[in-house]
């Protein structure tokens, strides 16, 4: 018996020992699963880590969870309390042109008519008299995307067009893409519905009109009959000149109907629209689809300048002729010079009536 008491006292301490080892370890596994709590509720890896403070027992440990918030929400706020204001969230801004702006109705489209051509056939005169109709806006300059600026890309052009809405048609007047070879193409990839309206006017005269002009800015340029034939004597006109070789438009014509067909181009006479611009512009305005509304009401002759000029409109409140630069008095050229001209053109003339099925009557 008392070797009994005595085995039984010295496993006490053993005990004892055993007992404070289990709390310890108890106190530990809690002590990590606050910290590791702690951690996940202030946001992983890339948050601050803090410092676990250690618990005293598994209770206060227990206590000290009841508190914490749960991960990933916000801390609730106190009774009472102004909610945070949370900021609206802003609508896609609209493609550029695409959409209205305060006090500027409509949009930028690009245009559904083009005035292609010809350089001194008339395309300015059009030009204004079609501005004056309500359902037409149109861009006053000549932007030259098509052959001159091509690169700049079609958000570039549709920038430059004015405002219009959904019942208005776009305008837009560049007579050199008539005589340029990629401008059908191009022209007939931004869209192939496009319209086109082409001025034409005597070859010959026409010509002689584009080298007034040109006289005019370079007063020490060659004679007209000297840059108007290779070899006067034989006959043979020199048509690298862009003053004579514009005139061949069945030549540049063939381009334009590789991809538009004949009902898509409209041909002006420029020679009629001095002498009945409300009978020409009609035919235009049937062409775009739009009501009749410039008439012979709208126009008047003026005497000084030799063209007819729009009245007074509802957009305008002064009359509107065509600029100082129009209207130019030729320079007087040899009548052999003026015959032979006349004698090169008419092959092409003819075949350019016979494709657009009408007299121009130039002969």
């Amino acid at each position: 018996m008392a070797r009994r008491a005595q085995g039984g006292r010295a496993l006490a301490p053993s005990r004892r020992l055993a007992r404070r080892l289990l709390f310890l370890l108890t106190l530990s596994l809690s002590c990590s699963y606050l910290c590791y709590s702690l951690l996940c509720c202030c946001g992983g890896p890339a948050a601050p880590r803090a410092r676990c403070a250690p618990a005293r027992s598994a209770a206060a440990a227990k206590k000290l969870l009841q508190k914490s918030r749960p991960c990933g929400r916000p801390p609730a706020e106190p009774p009472g309390s102004a909610a945070p204001a949370r900021r609206p969230r802003e609508p896609p801004a609209p493609p550029a042109g695409s959409a209205p702006g305060p006090g500027r109705p409509g949009a930028k489209r690009l245009p559904q008519a083009i005035v292609v051509g010809v350089k001194k056939g008339g395309t300015r005169a059009v030009l204004e008299f079609i501005r004056a109709h309500p359902d037409v806006r149109a861009l006053g300059t000549e932007p030259h995307f098509f052959d001159r600026n091509y690169d700049r890309g079609l958000e570039w052009y549709r920038s430059l067009m004015p405002r219009t809405l959904d019942s208005q048609i776009t305008v837009e007047k560049t007579p050199s893409y008539f005589v340029t070879k990629e401008a059908p193409r191009r022209i007939f990839n931004m869209s192939r519905d496009t319209k086109l309206i082409v001025v034409v006017r005597n070859p010959v005269t026409r010509a002689i009109s584009d080298y007034t002009q040109t006289l005019s800015k370079k007063p020490d340029i060659p004679t007209f009959e000297g840059l108007s034939f290779r070899n006067r004597s034989l006959g043979l006109v020199d048509t690298s000149w862009n003053a004579i070789r514009i005139g061949m438009y069945a030549v540049h014509l063939e381009s334009w109907l590789q991809y538009f067909p004949l009902s898509q181009i409209h041909f002006v006479s420029g020679e009629k629209l001095i002498t009945d611009p409300a009978g020409e512009m009609g035919k235009v305005q049937d062409f775009l689809g739009i009501k009749r509304v410039i008439t012979d009401k709208h126009f008047y002759f003026n005497k000084t300048k030799g063209f007819p000029c729009l009245k007074k409109t509802e957009s305008s409140s002064s009359p509107r002729c065509l600029g100082k630069s129009k209207g130019r008095t030729h320079v007087q050229i040899d009548p052999e010079v003026i015959e032979q001209l006349r004698d090169f053109y008419r092959p092409y003339n003819i075949k350019f009536y016979e494709t657009v099925g009408q007299d121009f009557r130039w002969e």
